[in-house]
């Protein structure tokens, strides 16, 4: 268990270690990025738009928001994040802040996306209700979240944790990583937080693999959740996880590499009323 931090807090710390920000950005958001597209259209983004990018990360949907010729603002809580984000889309202007609480006018953006922040702010029914209060009535939000489906790397790794993981190991409450993508539970919340023309696009996100254990690798070293699981296990327990991921890869995705391993997400958008 991560004793005494609270969730906020076990994100805050976990996403300022460079290491697993490198990581993420470098392996496993060759799968991030492919929502990027729908991410765009879903905003209806238009050249002279005033974009707003919420958990920006290292910035790929700001880069997308960019290329479609929009004015890009883009928010993080993290500065390991800002720092490579700053670098790599100098056209955009970033900001360290809080999705939750933006440092931000009212009604000041055409378009406001998430790109896989759901799961990582503490009250994502808040972070929506500034989304809604930033846009401009008729502006659009969109944000992508993972699915849980049977057939993921998503699924792979966390099933093996918990049929080879170490006693005792635990992550502070939380959203759940998936929870948003549930279309009862997301329309519910953007309903509630004033917006209206839901929509819900699949996207057939997926990691392409030359070595079938590699889903543990990158949510041991470029996540906070599968990290704070994974390099606390005894080295047996990592050993084992780590095999019962290739073994899952093989056995669903052929026994013949290279694999195109799914993680499949959604885009979930709707119009401020």
């Amino acid at each position: 268990m991560i004793a005494d931090e609270d969730f906020a807090g076990f994100e805050r710390r976990g996403w300022a270690d460079d290491d697993t920000v490198a990581a993420y950005a470098r392996d496993f958001a060759r799968a991030s990025e492919m929502a990027v597209p729908s991410l765009v259209a879903e905003c209806a983004v238009e050249p002279g738009m005033a974009a707003l990018d919420l958990c920006c990360g290292h910035g790929i949907v700001a880069r997308g928001l960019a290329k479609a010729g929009a004015i890009v603002t883009g928010v993080d809580f993290s500065p390991s994040m800002l720092r490579i984000a700053r670098t790599a889309v100098p056209e955009v202007r970033f900001v360290e802040g809080d999705a939750m609480a933006l440092p931000l006018e009212d009604a000041c953006f055409d378009a406001v996306t998430m790109g896989f922040g759901m799961p990582h702010v503490p009250d994502p029914p808040a972070a929506l209700a500034e989304a809604r209060r930033v846009l401009r009535p008729g502006g659009r939000l969109a944000y992508s979240v993972w699915q849980e489906v049977e057939q993921s790397a998503l699924t792979y790794v966390f099933a093996a944790i918990t049929a080879h993981g170490a006693l005792g190991i635990a992550l502070p409450p939380g959203p759940g990583a998936t929870d948003y993508a549930d279309p009862a539970r997301a329309f519910a919340a953007m309903r509630a937080a004033g917006f209206d023309d839901l929509r819900l696009v699949q996207v057939n996100s997926r990691w392409r693999i030359e070595d079938p254990a590699t889903p543990f690798d990158f949510f041991k070293d470029g996540t906070v959740r599968g990290g704070a699981l994974l390099r606390p296990q005894p080295e047996r327990n990592k050993a084992a996880i780590r095999a019962a991921v290739a073994a899952a890869v093989t056995a669903n995705h052929g026994a013949e590499g290279p694999w195109d391993v799914p993680l499949p997400s959604v885009v979930i958008s709707g119009r401020a009323m």
